[in-house]
């Protein structure tokens, strides 16, 4: 009965595994039905791909745009449409043109992606217009493929134009005055080109020169451009060029000592986006080099995407280096996704081609037909807006735009961000795009984090050295015996080199040394080695003109004739003609000078209106005042003693009537005022010296026939000759004490009556 029973329990156990393997199979089956009938009933709708899968960039966009697919069919299961990829190899320009001209005649592709360079999207531009067929590129980012020259040409990227402002606001935090860019000769290369100049300009960059490098440019050919380019004075280099250029460029510049302090390279995002696809030789001879990038928030999505992308990317190229996935990928992932919600949104309509005509002379352009969901599903591109990996996707006049960069400095085994650029707050530390209270835009070096410059300085780089080889510019200076303050140039026999010094040069050193870039000079003396002049200050200015010197510098004075042929600077000092002439001392040497500070009609009132005022008190106190009273002559004494000891407040009269207080009153500030304003001027008369000139007219001079004396080499004589002073009547001085000399011995005895001196020659 055991036995029985046992086997009774084995049985119903295999009858149970047998109808749960049943269940499983039918569940299984309606599965596969299912996504079969699903399968069935979603429309397939042809989508060309036109890379060029042998390079990085091409490898890993086609691993991005394959993994968008798979994960837009995950997510959107109930979608109508779905994306048939229809891949073309580029492999050169040409060869994209006419990969696209395949796909749009022989598959009626309905959209292109790709394809990776502005060249070769130049040549697919055209294509897509014709066939209205939308081509979509997710790392064409020249600015000359402006979609505003064919409306089926959308950039799913940046502008190389939007970094411009990023690179400028740089410039004007470490307040750099020059510029050197080197890029690419090509379509990429060329395209930004403009933009940057302009925005440097209008910060007052100079551009100084612009090294143009062809894509086949050899090794050697890259170094005799760099050499070219240390012989200047300039030391900010613009970088704008493809990666494989790029690299090589770096690692000859570190070859030749282009690396080390004082240097400043600056990357364009074409360059900065692609550093983790260089190898770690490349990034070792890039050390300190800044470089911009847009900026791509982290999120969880992103950093679950690049997990698999790695995963992928292995399994496709498993003898490949896996590199960091890059920005162009994400631009990749997020133009796919964006193209299949713009197709699903066109709906389940006739995705056809309408044929033309072929004739006998018809050309490969003339035969292909024109998309009738074209023009919708454009529109439907230009409307779709979401959150990819990249950020924020939505097309603003046929292109991505960015809302941050990043500022980063390659250090070490890579990068290292040290800050951001917004266009509404400039240059900042720390980026919050959720904070959009703040206004302020600053481009202060404070808001950037410490950067490693090359050969690692202690101090910014200036962005300039003196030039190696440049010619520098001459610069003439006057030689003369006396008044050496302006200028002094003194000649050292041994060796025969001389030194300048004086007031002016103090001036124009200060002027050379505040300018932002290095301009290499040496002072000329316009002398003999014997310390001679060869000519006056007219000479001297007419040696500019003969190009002998570039410029002058010394007490030179505009005059119109001057003017005619040089410009001249701002004046720096007040500049005139004054004439000298010995003094004569009018010191009164007479017994009677006291009588001096007063003429004789002042002294004359006063003494009137002192007897005036004895008469007005004795009127007006003489009826009631007993000191008034008495006999005639008693009173008309004692009336004028009255009145004049009020000069020195001495009087011992009492004063009774109201009115005698009153006139007194005004009296005594009378007398107070005279007896002041004449000590003043007898102290005056008796201390200070009084000098006299002794001419005071230089027509005078003239009119007597006295002699006239005038600096050697002064544009005074020129003066005087228009005067119409006589020649023969000029007396030369060099110097402070032959000045002196002739104004002490005077006209008659061989000096002169006067001198004209010159502030400024």
């Amino acid at each position: 009965m055991a036995e029985i029973r046992k086997s009774s329990s084995k049985m119903r156990k295999v009858d149970l595994d047998q109808q749960g393997f049943f269940l499983f199979f039918l569940s299984l089956c309606s599965l596969f039905i299912g996504m079969g009938f699903a399968q069935n009933n979603t429309i397939p709708v042809n989508v060309g791909v036109v890379l060029y899968f042998n390079t990085p960039v091409g490898k890993m966009g086609w691993s991005c745009i394959s993994i968008a697919l798979s994960d837009f069919c995950a997510s959107h299961g109930n979608y109508k449409t779905r994306l048939a990829i229809k891949t073309r190899d580029s492999r050169g320009d040409v060869g994209a043109a006419a990969a696209a001209l395949d796909l749009i005649r022989n598959e009626e592709v309905q959209a292109i992606i790709g394809p990776r360079t502005s060249t070769q999207a130049n040549f697919l531009i055209g294509l897509g217009e014709k066939a209205r067929v939308p081509v979509i590129s997710f790392s064409a980012t020249s600015p000359s493929l402006s979609s505003f020259r064919s409306r089926y040409f959308i950039r799913a990227t940046l502008n190389d134009s939007s970094q411009v402002p990023a690179i400028t606001a740089i410039f004007q935090a470490f307040d750099w005055g020059e510029a050197v860019l080197i890029y690419v000769d090509s379509e990429y290369g060329d395209g930004i080109i403009p933009y940057i100049t302009d925005a440097l300009q209008g910060i007052d960059v100079r551009v100084t020169y612009r090294s143009i490098i062809s894509q086949s440019a050899t090794d050697q050919e890259i170094g005799e451009e760099l050499y070219k380019l240390m012989t200047m004075q300039t030391r900010v280099f613009i970088v704008h060029m493809v990666t494989n250029l790029g690299s090589r460029l770096f690692t000859k510049a570190d070859e030749i000592g282009m690396m080390e302090k004082g240097y400043v390279w600056i990357l364009t995002d074409g360059l900065t986006d692609l550093l983790t696809t260089f190898s770690p030789s490349e990034i070792d001879s890039m050390q300190g080099v800044l470089g911009v990038k847009p900026y791509v928030p982290r999120t969880k999505e992103l950093n679950s995407f690049r997990v698999r992308w790695k995963r992928k990317f292995q399994q496709d190229h498993p003898t490949d280096e896996i590199s960091e996935l890059n920005i162009f990928g994400l631009w990749a992932y997020d133009a796919v996704t964006a193209l299949a919600m713009a197709v699903e949104k066109v709906g389940a309509t006739n995705f056809s081609f309408q044929r033309t005509t072929i004739l006998s002379n018809s050309t490969d352009l003339d035969t292909i037909g024109v998309s009738q969901t074209g023009p919708y599903l454009l529109q439907s591109l230009l409307s779709t807006k979401f959150k990819g990996l990249s950020g924020d996707f939505q097309i603003f006049n046929g292109q991505l735009h960015s809302t941050a960069f990043q500022i980063v400095n390659v250090i070490g085994k890579g990068e290292r961000g040290v800050g951001f650029w917004t266009l509404k707050n400039g240059i900042i530390r720390k980026l919050n795009l959720a904070n959009t209270n703040s206004n302020i835009y600053s481009t202060s070096k404070d808001n950037i984090g410490a950067i490693v410059w090359p050969g690692e300085p202690t101090y910014v780089p200036k962005g300039w050295v003196l030039p190696v080889n440049e010619k520098k510019l001459r610069i003439g200076v006057p030689v003369k015996d006396g008044f050496s303050e302006f200028v002094k140039v003194t000649w050292d026999t041994s060796t025969n080199a001389t030194q300048v010094t004086g007031y002016c040069i103090d001036v124009f050193d200060a002027v050379m040394n505040s300018l932002p870039y290095a301009v290499p000079y040496e002072y000329i003396p316009f002398g003999t080695p014997d310390g001679k002049p060869l000519g006056n200050y007219n000479d001297l200015i007419y040696q500019v003109v003969l190009k002998k010197y570039d410029a002058v510098v010394g007490d030179t004075t505009i005059v119109a004739n001057r003017s005619k042929y040089v410009d001249f600077t701002l004046p720096y000092t007040e500049s005139g003609v004054s004439m000298l002439v010995p003094i004569k001392d009018n010191k009164s040497k007479s017994a009677w000078v006291f009588l001096k500070p007063l003429t004789w009609d002042l002294w004359m009132t006063s003494v009137c209106f002192f007897i005036f005022i004895s008469f007005v008190i004795w009127v007006l106190e003489h009826r009631i005042n007993d000191d008034f009273r008495g006999p005639p002559s008693h009173q008309a004494g004692t009336v004028f003693w009255f009145s004049f000891s009020t000069m020195v407040f001495t009087q011992k009269e009492r004063i009774v009537s109201n009115m005698a207080r009153i006139v007194m009153i005004i009296w005594f500030f009378v007398v107070l005022i005279l007896t002041q304003s004449y000590t003043a001027s007898l102290a005056s008369m008796l201390t200070v010296q009084q000098l006299q000139p002794t001419v005071t007219d230089i027509n005078e001079l003239r009119a007597k026939g006295e002699y006239i004396g005038y600096q050697q080499g002064s544009f005074v004589l020129g003066f005087l000759e228009r005067m119409n002073f006589d020649a023969s009547k000029f007396r030369i001085y060099n110097s402070p004490q032959q000045l002196a000399n002739l104004l002490s011995k005077g006209s008659a005895n061989g000096g002169s009556a006067a001198a004209l001196m010159r502030y400024l020659s």
